[in-house]
């Protein structure tokens, strides 16, 4: 019986690095699955695209959920995979749910690149990342890789029960004006907060954004910079600009009293800190040369920044296998 719970951020193709990590939190590969006596993982979703072992981290993970010694969420890169591969509803003008622009082809061309050879292997990923929910709840904490939103889980239960993308919610959340699209927006994508016209951001991954990143856990945010949740700053001028009410609104608010709440997906840089005594964000820009990060979950009311476990992520050799 489980003890305890691992929860591992983004890992974004580090393959051989997540090895190292989940051999430091104690665990051990029998029968080619990664397993602990006493302990299961669960994954913060973004497990493909960018690193250069791509193959890999899909697979340790698979065969952990598998097997049922570890859980998993979907984070906004598998959400990009399906649509991305998914064909439009018939009498579309397009031919796929996402576009193939240039910067669509950009985030998954490392994913596409190393399964070239593995064309069953990657149809058999994509249906398996259409069995992975958006949340998990447990007794004591939660589990999304961006943003806790109440109303738009309890939507999406309605929909469909155990919290994944049916083909139907898959092409409706590829249309901005739908329920579907909300849904899958808000929980693997989290709040943002347009940008003035004629302002960017020019990210360090080099995209070039009109909007940033914000949190949704301050309990009387007034400002830009009371919210801004990214390693990007904004422009210094852009930091004291008054948050209007429909921005504050848009955010929602997961307030101190909720059970612990376990997020990825914006690249923190830095030692792993806690940025509310109830919620943990283990992305750590693992792709990026960062850390891959854990936070070791025994029950705990109040949240630990001593729980948290990483390994310092170097470069690693792109998978030949």
């Amino acid at each position: 019986m489980s003890q305890g719970y691992d929860l591992i951020g983004d890992v974004h193709g580090c393959g051989a690095t997540l090895s190292t990590l989940l051999e430091k939190l104690g665990y051990e590969q029998r029968a080619g699955v990664y397993r602990h006596p006493t302990r299961k993982a669960v994954f913060l979703g973004d497990l493909i695209d960018r690193g250069p072992r791509i193959r890999l981290a899909v697979q340790i993970a698979r065969r952990m959920v598998d097997e049922g010694e570890a859980y998993i969420v979907m984070g906004n890169h598998e959400h990009h995979a399906l649509a991305y591969t998914h064909p439009a509803p018939r009498g579309s003008d397009r031919r796929w749910l996402r576009e193939h622009s240039p910067r669509h082809n950009r985030i998954i061309a490392d994913t596409l690149y190393q399964y070239r050879d593995h064309t069953n292997e990657w149809e058999d990923t994509l249906a398996w990342f259409k069995t992975l929910p958006l949340f998990l709840e447990f007794d004591d904490f939660r589990v999304v890789h961006a943003c806790w939103d109440a109303a738009l889980i309890e939507a999406l239960k309605k929909r469909s029960p155990n919290a994944c993308l049916t083909d139907e919610l898959l092409e409706e959340s590829a249309d901005s004006s739908t329920e579907a699209f909300a849904i899958v927006d808000r929980l693997t994508r989290g709040p943002s907060i347009a940008l003035p016209e004629g302002v960017a951001i020019h990210s360090g991954d080099g995209f070039t954004r009109k909007s940033f990143r914000a949190h949704f856990w301050a309990a009387n945010p007034k400002r830009w910079g009371d919210v801004v949740f990214q390693p990007d700053n904004l422009p210094d001028h852009l930091e004291t600009r008054p948050l209007s009410e429909a921005e504050r609104e848009g955010l929602g608010y997961y307030d101190a009293e909720q059970r612990a709440l376990f997020i990825g997906h914006y690249w923190c840089e830095g030692i792993p800190a806690l940025p509310a005594r109830n919620i943990a964000c283990l992305d750590y820009s693992a792709v990026k040369y960062g850390r891959l990060v854990a936070y070791r979950f025994d029950g705990e009311r109040e949240l630990s920044a001593d729980r948290f476990v990483w390994v310092d992520v170097h470069r690693e050799e792109s998978s030949r296998i």
